[in-house]
């Protein structure tokens, strides 16, 4: 009988080191776009104030492993968080299972290291300032994550709530609260939308020429007319399919329109064309992340000083300084 190792949501926390998280997330994001990971549609139960979404997948050369996560978007009324979670890594060969891990964490860093990695194969080479869109559980984790893994010098934090902008901002070095969504998106190089909002909250006019714009929200954070003249990149193109796998801005769009992040980082796709090409990363979160993420998480625990699984087209990632 094999022992069922068990990381708390603190183990977790402190096992989840970004570049080796990003290494990972690139080789499963790879093995999506290869049709080598088995990853099915996501389905979710709904309650009367949210859900419960459930997100099996295998990646071949990372495990097994599932995860359960509800969403219930009046939670942070409550000081909790809206989105909760938990993933059960098993053994490949015999499917036993091997750990349980706390996964809220876990899934906030994994979407926001996902968005990094992203921004590092899309957003201009000469990419330098960064505007973060909400200041909850995602933009501070967008925050530390895409400022770490790319070279950005200028970060403005907004939000709707701006006491919640000038904290999160306070808690950063050489970021900077500002008064509006418009004030942070405005000369942004890179933007990352992270709100809750069911609505756009930007307007195509703000996302200026060589912008690349990045979006986890679970509603429609991005206005039509921007998704019209962009290029749009994604993890799977299911992104196209009706929530919950899909996203509610993409929904019925010709899948052959987006383009799948992992064939850019194998070479076999074209990332950015042109320094004034608009790029777009729309995120839905997929289980392959979370295999990703629980394998790193798993090995770090074991031996902090344990290297991420290899990538599988051997570009290690590269970290930026600020």
């Amino acid at each position: 009988m094999v022992t069922t190792t068990v990381l708390d949501e603190d183990r977790v926390k402190g096992s989840l080191p970004l570049g080796a998280l990003a290494t990972s997330i690139s080789a499963a994001l790879i093995a999506v776009s290869d049709a080598t990971a088995s990853v099915p549609p996501r389905i979710a139960a709904r309650s009367p104030e949210g859900l419960l979404a459930a997100m099996p997948g295998y990646v071949p050369g990372l495990g097994l492993a599932a995860k359960l996560v509800s969403v219930f978007a009046g939670n942070p009324t409550a000081g909790l968080p809206s989105h909760q979670a938990l993933v059960v890594v098993f053994d490949e060969s015999t499917g036993e299972p091997l750990a349980l891990l706390g996964a809220t964490h876990l899934t906030a860093v994994r979407t926001a290291v996902a968005s990094a990695v992203a921004a590092r194969a899309l957003a201009r080479p000469d990419a330098t300032s960064l505007a973060i869109l909400g200041a909850g559980v995602q933009g501070r984790a967008h925050l530390e994550a895409v400022s770490s893994l790319v070279a950005v010098s200028e970060v403005r934090v907004a939000s709707r709530d701006r006491s919640k902008a000038e904290r999160l901002a306070g808690s950063h070095p050489g970021a900077r609260a500002v008064g509006s969504f418009a004030e942070a998106v405005s000369g942004a190089d890179i933007v990352c939308c992270c709100t809750d909002a069911p609505l756009p909250v930007i307007e195509d006019r703000w996302v200026g020429p060589g912008a690349h714009v990045g979006s986890v929200g679970i509603g429609a954070e991005l206005p039509a007319g921007l998704l019209g003249r962009s290029r749009v990149f994604v993890e799977s193109t299911a992104v196209t399919a009706a929530p919950p796998a899909g996203a509610v801005e993409l929904q019925g769009r010709d899948p052959s329109t987006v383009t799948e992040i992992g064939a850019v980082l194998a070479g076999r796709s074209a990332g950015r064309t042109d320094p004034a090409e608009v790029t777009v990363w729309k995120s839905v979160g997929h289980a392959a992340l979370d295999v990703a993420a629980a394998v790193v998480a798993l090995r770090h625990a074991e031996d902090p000083t344990a290297s991420a699984p290899p990538s599988r087209d051997g570009d290690e990632p590269r970290r930026v300084g600020r």
